[in-house]
This record gives structure tokens, C-alpha cells and sequence, in this order.
């Protein structure tokens, strides 16, 4: 247990039994009351947010969270497995804790991934991936002029857009925190 003061954004707390990220952790001394700290933080499983006033003298729980890169290696049923760069261990992580970004994920793809007490909280997938356009239509001449759209499929049946110029078999670069196309790569 530590108190209040000891909290910084950041940290991830246990908070009414659930685990929770400190997003803001500000102190406020108003007028002639009581200083306290005002925290603003996610629920990592749902990602609503809580905002909370502690007491500068108040115990919480900050959690001992580990953070590592690991390699996507194959998909089984409703987990991923991954394998430690390090030691090659392997582990089974739900699909879930990757959200929409797993689409975007192909083989060998390194990830990070955050435990707390060997319990999987937290995945990230890298924000660029480089992806093949598997089928788009071709541009037709005079198009390309503009800054028109087509949509192209990328991947494991993933469908962005993309401009006018790109065509089947080329590789793009894509931000999969959005979808959005960010560069042809060459």
C-alpha cells in the first residue's frame, strides 16, 4: 500500500477491484479547505473514465505492471500466441486486449505487451504497418489529378483507401490505430 502522494500519471492502480491507468493526477489546496489529489484515470479492460478524489493521506494500490516486446506468432482460436524475444517463451494472449488493431497484425509482427502478476492487462500493436494491396480497381487516366480515394483490399481482407495512384501489389503503409493509409512504401 502507498499513499495518495505517492501516485504519478501513469501508474496503474487497483481501484474498487479493477485496474485502472492514472491519465491526470493533480493536487489541489482550495482556499481555507483541505488539500487533496484530483485523478482523472481509465478502467483498462472497458476504457471508461473515472475521475476520483483522494485524500492526500489515503492508501492506494499502485500495481507492479511489466512491459515487454514480444513476436506475434500464429493465431489459436480466441488468443494470440506470442513469444518472448528473450527467453522464447510463449504465451497465449486474448484477442481482445488488441481491439481493432488486430487486423493489421500478420507473422512475425513484434508487439508489446503489458502483465500484471503473470495476467495479460494490455497489447499494442506498432502504429505503421507495411501491408500488400492483395486487389484494387485500376485508376483510369485523368483520375489521378485530384485527390480522389478508391478503396483497396490490404492483408487478411482489409479494405482501406487509398489514392488513385496505388495498384495491386503495392506496399503501403498504414496507421492502425485509425486505418488510414500514410505512405507507398518502395
Amino acid at each position: 500500500m502507498a499513499k495518495a502522494s505517492e501516485v504519478k500519471s501513469g501508474n496503474i492502480l487497483r481501484f474498487n477491484g479493477e485496474l485502472i491507468q492514472v491519465e491526470e493526477f493533480l493536487h489541489r489546496t482550495p482556499g481555507n479547505l483541505r488539500a487533496f489529489y484530483q485523478a482523472r484515470m481509465r478502467n483498462i479492460k472497458s476504457g471508461k473514465l473515472v475521475e476520483y478524489r483522494f485524500r492526500t493521506d489515503e492508501e492506494v494500490t499502485i500495481c507492479r505492471v511489466e512491459t515487454n516486446d514480444y513476436q506475434y506468432l500464429y493465431e489459436d482460436g480466441e488468443f494470440l500466441v506470442v513469444m518472448d524475444n528473450s527467453s522464447f517463451e510463449q504465451f497465449n494472449i486474448p484477442k481482445s486486449l488488441f481491439g481493432d488493431q488486430i487486423k493489421f497484425l500478420k507473422e512475425g509482427t513484434n508487439v508489446v505487451i503489458s502483465f500484471e502478476s503473470d495476467e495479460p492487462i494490455m497489447a499494442q500493436t506498432p502504429q505503421h504497418v507495411e501491408l500488400e494491396v492483395t486487389y484494387t480497381e485500376p485508376a483510369v487516366k485523368g483520375d489521378t489529378s485530384t485527390n480522389a480515394l478508391k478503396y483497396a483490399t490490404v492483408g487478411a481482407d482489409v479494405e482501406i483507401k487509398v489514392p488513385m495512384f496505388i495498384n495491386q501489389g503495392d506496399k503501403v503503409k498504414v496507421d492502425t490505430r485509425t486505418g488510414e493509409y500514410i505512405e507507398r512504401v518502395k
